[in-house]
């Protein structure tokens, strides 16, 4: 497995377009996901050219696991589209404070492509322990996360420190919850 991280604006144009049809195959084609998409693609608000990315790629150079990194102190998903997972509790908002969201890791190309497989492959193993130092690497210290239940195994699996921010919640027919993850 190949990793590359980066920053949106210092990426090929290529690489973020593989990225964001493989979002698209993972979060609206095989999850479900009810996502604002152009055709074949997915990319967000928060998406930015200060966005870092992890991604992962088999042998063959195509993408099977990506991460994004943003930054609390400036716009991101669990702040401004699901701060209810915070159940009352202060939204983050500082530097130190990152936020790990879009990860995911499923191998088209051969391998597992479940629902579950995102969670329980060695490249997300992998893909994990790479977003959380390259997130330590840009002063992190804590990461949260709106993931959905699954995560929880892989965090466990991996021994990352990690805990509930709250309680699960469905939201569009999805079971999901905040996550802290400690940057150690």
């Amino acid at each position: 497995m190949n990793v590359i991280a980066g920053k949106s604006g210092a990426m090929s144009e290529e690489l973020l377009t593989s990225v964001a049809q493989y979002r698209h195959k993972v979060f609206v084609e095989m999850l479900g996901w009810d996502l604002k998409c152009s055709v074949g693609q997915e990319l967000d608000q928060f998406d930015r050219p200060d966005t870092l990315y992890v991604v992962a790629k088999d042998e063959q150079g195509q993408v099977n696991g990506c991460a994004r990194l943003l930054p609390t102190n400036k716009p991101y998903l669990l702040g401004e589209v699901f701060p209810e997972l915070m159940q009352g509790q202060p939204i983050p908002c500082t530097p130190d404070v990152w936020e790990l969201s879009r990860f995911a890791s499923v191998d088209f190309n051969g391998g597992k492509s479940s629902a579950l497989a995102q969670f329980s492959s060695g490249v997300a193993t992998q893909l994990l322990r790479e977003a959380i130092a390259i997130a330590k690497v840009h002063s992190a210290k804590r990461l949260i996360t709106v993931s959905p239940i699954g995560i929880e195994r892989l965090l466990r699996h991996t021994g990352v420190h990690a805990h509930r921010a709250g309680p699960p919640m469905i939201i569009n027919g999805h079971p999901i919850f905040a996550c802290w993850i400690e940057v150690e």
